[in-house]
């Protein structure tokens, strides 16, 4: 029973150090991840900086380069204390190899003072020639054989363990090492994000001077965002009773064509040219209640886009390669005057200049905007969910084109101030959503 137990416990930990080993592997991934990511945005920094212009942009970069720092040393103390709870483990190995050994060789160095004291092959032959009978002396001769291999067995169990204990040590040594490092690493990080925070406090206690120009730029902004955001949901609507006309019309053609089909055999006459079931299947949607433009009308074959699209939620990826959120959905505070609200419909992802935005799924493009600024904007459908990508210099993409997943669809704008910002939206219909909770973040 205690040899069960002990085999049980092994087995255990065995299995613990491999989850542990495909922890670590995803943590050093993702922390790679991180690293890539502050340097982008150490890019980002420079680039903004050089313009001289925004000191509120760089207040807005610089504070996700102090998140990402945050995320860093989160992940590496994660990972110090995988290696802290390797290090137990492998401990707990060595201890029960070293327990185990010292009852091998305590049981091994017993059998070879019995081996030396009874060594004379004389003893050896006396004993099995003093058996009674033959089956005796053929079971003492066998015994003689079982008890050789058993101590050759016991010698090489040893020689095993003593290889296994070296290895164990030697692990031992490479994770304590590993775990210095790492604390090593996490200190320096510190410092950084410690001066990375002062500098930040410098930033925002400069700009602050300027809290009554701020403020009037930010109402000027949020004017602009609102013309947009009433313009984005006119050609919304707009989108949606078109496709909704688009689907009856559809849905008429096939009823007309299926009434000339019916007549023609029933009367035993020819069927109605296309023109004549065209011109009845427009009556048809003519004599149809008005189409919604609030509401998709879901077809079989956009309920299967529809499903795909929501069961990617959390999976989708960046309209950007290479970005991060710098505006969240929703109402939230300015990020250097907490007092101050901003609204966003969508989310502002910062980027680098000259990047271009990307169809975050497949779909069908229905429209493109200018709006009263000059910018661009995209508007995809996936069933009766809408992607909407928005401040872009270029579009390469036309109304009715096909869509795939990360396909180019334009050029983001960069303004005078440095600033590279494009706007996503994902509505279902005309609610609006949250994209941080669809986008793979």
């Amino acid at each position: 029973m205690p040899k069960f137990l002990l085999s049980l416990i092994f087995i255990c930990l065995t299995s613990l150090s491999w989850s542990q080993e495909s922890q670590q592997e995803k943590l050093e991934a993702r922390k790679a991840q991180i690293q890539r990511e502050i340097r982008e945005n150490e890019e980002m920094l420079r680039t903004v900086k050089k313009k001289e212009k925004s000191a509120v942009h760089v207040v807005v970069i610089q504070a996700n380069k102090i998140k990402l720092k945050e995320k860093l040393i989160n992940t590496t103390e994660r990972q110090a204390k995988l290696l802290s709870n390797d290090i137990y483990v492998n401990q707990l190995k060595i201890n029960k190899l070293k327990r185990e050994l010292e009852v091998l060789k305590a049981d091994y160095a017993e059998m070879i003072v019995k081996s030396y004291k009874s060594r004379s092959e004389q003893s050896r032959a006396m004993f099995i020639l003093s058996s009674e009978n033959f089956l005796q002396a053929y079971k003492r001769a066998q015994y003689m054989k079982q008890y050789t291999n058993y101590r050759k067995m016991q010698g090489e169990e040893i020689k095993s363990k003593s290889d296994q204990l070296v290895d164990y040590n030697g692990k031992l040594d490479v994770q304590k090492s590993a775990k210095q490092k790492l604390i090593a690493e996490n200190e320096k990080e510190r410092l950084s994000l410690l001066k990375e925070k002062k500098e930040q406090e410098k930033v925002v206690k400069s700009i602050k001077k300027d809290k009554n120009k701020i403020a009037a730029d930010i109402k000027k902004k949020q004017q602009e965002s609102k013309a947009i955001d009433r313009q984005i949901d006119r050609l919304i609507r707009a989108a949606i009773a078109e496709a909704n006309r688009k689907a009856a019309l559809e849905a008429a053609m096939k009823k007309a064509e299926a009434e000339a089909e019916a007549r023609a055999k029933a009367n035993n006459t020819k069927v109605d040219t296309k023109e004549e079931i065209k011109t009845r299947a427009k009556e048809i949607v003519s004599a149809a209640p008005a189409v919604s433009s609030s509401k998709i009308v879901l077809t079989p074959e956009l309920k299967i886009i529809a499903d795909n699209f929501k069961a990617n939620r959390g999976r989708l990826p960046f309209p950007v390669e290479k970005g991060f959120i710098s505006l969240g959905y929703g109402n939230q505070p300015h990020p250097v005057f907490p007092s101050l609200t901003v609204h966003n419909s969508g989310v502002d992802i910062t980027t680098e200049q000259g990047a271009s935005a990307r169809a975050v799924f497949d779909g069908e493009v229905t429209g493109v905007m200018i709006s009263a600024t000059g910018s661009k904007g995209v508007f995809i459908q996936h069933g009766d969910y809408i992607t909407v990508y928005h401040n872009l210099s270029s579009v390469s993409v036309s109304k009715g084109d096909k869509v795939s997943r990360k396909q180019t669809i334009g050029r983001i704008r960069t303004t005078g101030d440095g600033k590279t910002v494009i706007k996503f939206l994902i509505l279902q219909n005309t609610t609006y959503q949250n994209p941080s909770s669809w986008l793979s973040m």
